[in-house]
């Protein structure tokens, strides 16, 4: 192939372990005659010095200058949050026939809180080049499963390539390439081939990360003669990178399922006698479902512990050397209990299974992020786990920013009524108006003789004549039909009284029509002619005796005395008034 002609020059990791002679679990080093995946010789670098670009180079067209693949892992939270089995599995030789290879598969949910790289024998193993047992590693740290990891120098006991452990980068291999497995702050999975600034990336940094030696499957294909291209091979001890690849031995490897769920691998084995090769360990967990996988430190230092007690281990070497079984290895991959990242939650939450629950106005996994951007909220608005909750009258990110104009309240939801341009009040919504204008709405003009802001002012106009509402002018022009500047007349009262009154009238419909009227007035004069004519017939018909006691005689007061007189005067002061013949007849 086209994209493979150029062959790459520069030096690989291959190779593995060391043994460790200790009768007494000390740290007494041993070297086994009969495993060709040998450790590195002293002071060798791990992997070639090639740069990022040659690696990128070494890619197929069909991937352009992408040299890693990133998959959104499984976020699930149900439980048992990690599940391992064993299989037992025919597996066709190069020779013809078929061999017997058995291990353990461990699927893991959740990878992001419930996977750790771990340095050999807990933190600084890695700076204090310490090598130690997976069993003892994994107690330390309470793992529920527990495999072996990276390559490490086996003269020295330092970890070789990239390590990061629970966020914190352990060390750098300054760019040089081999396959990667990591896990970064979002959750995402990858695996490939990473730069420096990818590996000290910021923005998204890793949390888990570590290096193999050959990338087996890269989206669901065999990637094995791809890896050979990028990892290249010019210093070995026993043998080509080919042997390494080709030869048949215990193995571990990490990948993940189109689920996103992480999965760990492991099989026993001898080498040149059992297990697999890394062609044979591809295609078996592609059968299995798996989408991206690299190999990892393997050979006689492969192990399985769960729950803190040894499940497997190469036995061929255990055998032959019961002393120096199991082995010491460096980096392990644990499986654990939730944790969160970091585990006290950047001190603003308290980690609850795994998840952050963040304090009031933090927010993200990590409750790193404010809910509020700085400055919270201003002076103007309340930080909750939903955000900046604004006063009356304010809104914005931040609640700095005012009502716009025409709204005012929570959130700023209600429009203001105010008329004739006026403005309202962004919290209240009170109207403040113009020159010229009052009433709650400012609806109202300056009532006559009166101007300027609120109507407060008084019009200072000859003759009573109106101002302008506004600024107060006398110079004013009054519209009506006639539309002539009264004010120099000297008309202004009697001229504005008169358009008052025409323009009231226009506006006062008429209580009445005209026919309504018309009816109304004959109904009256009917009514009024008929109480005359009722009074007129009531007077005639009085009887005459009635009109008579309505007459009187006049008799003077001496015309009395005498008639009295001559009837008889009263004696001793008294005496009877006796009526004279006129009066009788009047009474007959």
């Amino acid at each position: 192939m086209a994209a493979f002609s150029v062959r790459c020059l520069c030096a690989v990791v291959l190779l593995r372990v060391e043994a460790l002679v200790s009768s007494n679990d000390s740290a007494t080093w041993g070297s086994l005659n009969d495993d060709v995946l040998l450790p590195y010789s002293p002071g060798e670098r791990h992997g070639p010095s090639h740069s990022h670009r040659h690696v990128r180079d070494c890619q197929p067209v069909a991937h352009g200058n992408l040299t890693y693949e990133t998959w959104r892992s499984n976020t699930s939270t149900s439980t048992p949050m990690a599940e391992s089995r064993q299989f037992v599995s025919a597996i066709l030789a190069d020779g013809g026939g078929s061999r017997w290879v058995y291990g353990h598969f461990t699927f893991v949910r959740d990878p992001l809180r419930t996977l750790s790289v771990l340095e050999p024998g807990g933190p600084g193993g890695c700076r204090e080049a310490r090598v130690e047992t997976v069993a003892r590693t994994a107690r330390l740290r309470k793992c529920l499963y527990a495999q072996n990891g990276g390559f490490f120098n086996m003269d020295t006991g330092y970890c070789l390539g990239n390590v990061v452990s629970d966020g914190k980068l352990v060390q750098s291999s300054r760019g040089i390439q081999n396959a990667q497995f990591g896990i970064r702050k979002d959750g995402s999975l990858v695996f490939g081939y990473l730069s420096e600034d990818d590996v000290l990336d910021e923005v998204n940094p890793f949390v888990q990360l570590v290096s193999g030696v050959v990338w087996l499957l890269r989206n669901g294909k065999v990637y094995v003669k791809e890896s050979m291209e990028a990892e290249c091979n010019e210093t070995q001890k026993t043998g080509t990178f080919g042997k390494f690849v080709n030869v048949v031995s215990a193995r571990t490897a990490v990948g993940h399922d189109r689920e996103g769920r992480l999965v760990l691998f492991h099989t026993d084995g001898q080498t040149e006698r059992r297990g697999m090769n890394l062609w044979q360990l591809a295609d078996f967990l592609k059968e299995q479902g798996l989408v991206n996988a690299i190999n990892l430190d393997g050979g006689g230092s492969s192990t399985f512990v769960a729950n803190g007690s040894l499940a497997s281990y190469p036995s061929d070497h255990c055998k032959q050397v019961m002393w120096r079984c199991p082995r010491r290895v460096s980096t392990v991959l644990c499986v654990h209990e939730p944790l969160c990242h970091p585990e006290n939650c950047s001190g603003q939450g308290t980690c609850v299974r795994g998840h952050c629950v963040c304090q009031d106005g933090w927010t993200g996994p990590a409750c790193d992020t404010p809910v509020c951007p700085p400055p919270a909220c201003s002076s103007h608005g309340l930080c909750t786990q939903r955000g900046c909750v604004c006063d009356a009258g304010w809104t914005g990110e931040n609640c700095s920013q005012a009502c716009p104009l025409g709204f005012y309240g929570d959130g700023c939801k209600v429009t203001c009524t105010c008329a004739n341009g006026a403005t309202c009040d962004p919290v209240r919504g009170r109207c403040f108006c113009p020159p010229g204008f009052r009433g709650d709405s400012c609806e109202q003009e300056c009532p006559l003789g009166f101007h300027g802001l609120n109507c407060e002012r008084e019009c200072h106009c000859p003759n009573l004549c109106p101002c302008d509402p506004v600024t107060g002018s006398c110079n004013i022009t009054l519209q009506g039909e006639r539309n002539s500047t009264l004010h120099r007349a000297g008309h202004c009262l009697a001229a504005w009284l008169f358009e008052l009154w025409q323009d009231k009238r226009q506006e006062a419909p008429p209580y009445f029509s005209e026919r309504t009227w018309i009816i109304i007035s004959a109904v009256l004069s009917v009514l009024l002619l008929t109480s005359a004519a009722a009074n007129v017939i009531q007077a005639s018909r009085k009887p005459r005796s009635a009109r008579l006691r309505q007459d009187y005689l006049y008799v003077p007061l001496a015309e009395m005395s005498m008639r009295l007189g001559r009837g008889g005067a009263a004696k001793d002061g008294g005496g009877m008034l006796e009526l004279d013949d006129s009066d009788q007849s009047d009474s007959t």
